[in-house]
């Protein structure tokens, strides 16, 4: 018996029969670009296979050279370089998985010089423009995909993927955004869809029937000039008749400006979306996007939505996720948090692929959990997620474990970033190693402030410092103003928000606390709410996209750095847009470049250069210029004084409370006094560098220490 029937009930796709309804999808990890890689590679799949995931979907391979994401990347175009795939193949087999090769060609995604699309275009994310494909060019691409699927099932694969989402090239045929054309190609819905029809039709005629033939297929562009919904439908009914065996969905465009995959995404945000496609056609069809935890994947497949449900990150996460689930043992699953920080991050910047909360995913042979030959007596401080993250492994590699908090609770800067709407996922993490500990028995030890003495005289072999951070105390006149409030004690609720906030410092943390300070409260995400402040739509609109119409916030926010550069520069890649436009819909002011003067009773008082946004506004708010002309310059008050061109002009924000979230400071004091009496001391996570929270560097530091001792 299993607490998800649905979910490991077996399905037959296509000649496949599947013993649970669970598909990995693809991801890129970065590892197909290298053949000297595969080996790796094959490791990485096989680990997942044993876990459970009985089909998987490799990364995307080019069928010919304009098509690959960029030079040298992966492509699979010749017998010989199928001949390298044979080990991924054999592998997973031996493991008991089946595995799918992803056909891909980026079109105007491609980042070279050779990039092809539909119609000369150039992607916003791709510093490349692409040439538009000849007739002969379109034909030629047609056979290059039924060529690799033939060569994918002389490598040994169960069948492929033929990736038609994401605004790759099958993607932009489709899309009046990117296909101008006027010939057989384009002009009008139905010969736009003539391009992947035919690539469907020369694949399912080039392998045999018991070949599996899955399509990735886009059920919301969500980019302006995207397919309407009647477009997607018909296009899913003549790929059926082409002899797709099974869908797998895909959500949005790389370019789109909505989120789709982030952790403030809600969970099965798209799944109605997923349910109106199987409506539409007689072939199985996977939900994806924004499903990571088992009773999530069983309540889609119990309202009908879905046959089968693909994630890709959770199994980065977890390479367990299938057998835990299946055991009965969900609250052991290590959940994908959606945080982009590892994976998708590390993808775009031409970077292996692995997991902020599993550094083992993409390192399956070099970062080996191996048992100890000895076994030590380890003291860890601090339960961080790099205490949290070292212990564990420490414990697992059979080492006697304690660990010491000298709060109430576990999860560190994790336990407050939990408490930031878009954020709730955090929670799970601490759950996991909450759980974790206690199987891995652990001794944890909560409210126990330690001291040299008490760890001098406990016996360890190793003590490991992750005794985390504390805020920097910037140098602001008024700092010990009523009206000043520490992020913690705000996060916390020991401390109040009034109605006119200002936020000093724009790194991750006062991006976090504008995001907790716009939002009336942080109840679990909220599926219409999301919806109606992205724009996201079900009636048939071009792309999915209708008007959006966020909420407002109940406060008065701004957001203030000292640097001149732009709001979140160096949040990720993946994510850092999303934070910004969120603020932006929210009404929050940024102001760079500022000088904080003082903190008084009138409010924050500083000095901006005038030719910012906010320096013209208070320029011109003193002059008595412009004061009904600028939404700033309504909200903000300045002492009687201006400033000439050049120069710097004093602002006043009338607010009621300042929250600092300028930095932090690494708490390491017990370091060197436990060396001095002869410890062996490690410093990780924020106690070893707080320049900026990190918590993927911290827990990858965590577990690659906990492997050396």
């Amino acid at each position: 018996m299993t607490a998800y029937p649905r979910l490991f009930t077996p399905v037959t796709v296509g000649a496949l029969t599947l013993p649970t309804r669970v598909v990995m999808g693809s991801m890129h990890t970065g590892m197909e670009d290298d053949p000297a890689q595969f080996p790796e590679l094959a490791a990485y799949f096989a680990e997942r296979a044993r876990g459970g995931a009985s089909l998987m979907v490799t990364g995307g391979f080019s069928p010919d050279g304009a098509g690959v994401l960029y030079p040298g990347g992966g492509r699979i175009t010749t017998q010989a370089e199928a001949a390298e795939h044979r080990i991924l193949t054999e592998t997973v087999h031996d493991a008991g998985g089946r595995i799918l090769l992803q056909v891909l060609h980026a079109g105007r995604y491609a980042a070279h010089e050779a990039a092809l699309a539909p119609s000369a275009s150039h992607a916003p994310i791709n510093r490349f423009p692409a040439a538009e494909m000849t007739a002969g060019q379109v034909e030629a691409a047609v056979a290059s995909f039924a060529r690799a699927a033939e060569l994918a099932r002389e490598a040994g694969y169960d069948g492929v993927e033929i990736m038609g989402s994401e605004g790759y090239l099958l993607n932009q045929f489709l899309a009046e955004r990117t296909n101008h054309r006027t010939d057989e190609w384009g002009g009008d819905a139905v010969r736009r869809r003539r391009f992947p029809v035919a690539v469907a039709e020369a694949v399912r005629a080039a392998v045999p029937a018991d070949f599996l033939v899955m399509y990735r297929i886009s059920l919301l562009d969500l980019v302006d000039g995207g397919q309407r919904w009647s477009d997607v439908a018909e296009l899913a009914l003549e790929l059926e008749a082409a002899g797709v065996d099974v869908f797998n969905t895909g959500i949005g465009w790389h370019e789109a400006r909505v989120p789709t995959i982030v952790t403030s995404v809600p969970r099965a945000a798209f799944s109605e979306a997923t349910g109106r496609l199987r409506d539409s056609v007689s072939v199985p069809v996977a939900a994806s996007n924004r499903i990571n935890m088992p009773h999530t994947a069983e309540e889609i497949l119990a309202s009908g939505q879905a046959d089968l449900i693909s994630m890709a990150r959770p199994f980065l996460a977890d390479p367990e996720w299938v057998a835990k689930a299946g055991t009965g043992r969900a609250e052991e699953i290590n959940t994908c948090i959606a945080c982009n920080q590892a994976c998708l991050d590390h993808t775009f910047a031409h970077r292996r692929a692995t997991c902020l909360v599993n550094p083992r995913a993409g390192n399956e042979t070099t970062l080996v959990l191996e048992p100890s030959r000895t076994v030590k007596r380890v003291a860890v401080v601090g339960a961080g997620p790099a205490g949290l993250s070292c212990a564990l492994a420490a414990a697992g590699r059979g080492h006697h474990v304690e660990l010491f908090e000298a709060r109430d609770h576990l999860g560190g800067q994790f336990a407050l970033a939990r408490r930031i709407p878009g954020k709730e996922e955090f929670a799970e993490t601490i759950r996991y190693f909450t759980r974790q500990l206690e199987l891995a028995g652990v001794a944890v030890h909560l409210s126990a402030a330690v001291s040299v003495e008490s760890l001098v005289g406990g016996g360890w072999d190793d003590v490991v410092l992750a005794t985390g951070v504390t805020p920097r105390v910037p140098a602001i006149p008024g700092l010990d103003h009523p009206s000043v409030i520490a992020y913690p004690d705000l996060l916390t609720g020991a401390r109040r928000a009034g109605s006119r906030m200002a936020v000093v410092g724009a790194g991750g943390i006062g991006v976090d606390v504008s995001e907790y300070l716009t939002h009336a409260s942080s109840p679990a995400v909220d599926l219409p709410a999301w919806q109606a402040e992205w724009g996201v739509t079900g009636d048939g609109a071009p792309g999915g996209l209708g008007p959006a119409a966020p909420a407002p916030s109940p406060r008065e926010v701004y957001l203030i750095q000292r640097r001149a550069t732009g709001i979140g520069k160096d949040l990720g890649l993946t994510s850092g847009w999303v934070h910004r436009a969120s603020l932006k819909h929210k009404g929050v002011r940024f102001i760079t470049g500022a000088t904080y003067e003082r903190i008084d009773d009138d409010g924050l008082h500083l000095t901006v250069p005038l030719d910012t946004p906010a320096g013209a506004a208070a320029s011109a708010a003193a002059t008595g210029l412009g004061e009904s002309s600028s939404p700033a310059a309504l909200a903000i008050r300045t002492p009687d004084e201006s400033g000439e061109e050049g120069e710097r002009v004093p602002l006043l924000l009338p607010v009621d409370s300042v929250v600092v979230c300028a930095g932090q400071v690494s708490r390491n004091e017990l370091a060197d006094p436990l060396r001095e009496r002869g410890l062996t001391v490690h410093v990780i996570g924020g106690a070893d560098v707080a320049a900026e929270l990190d918590a993927k560097r911290a827990i990858d530091q965590g577990t690659r220490l906990a492997a050396t001792l």
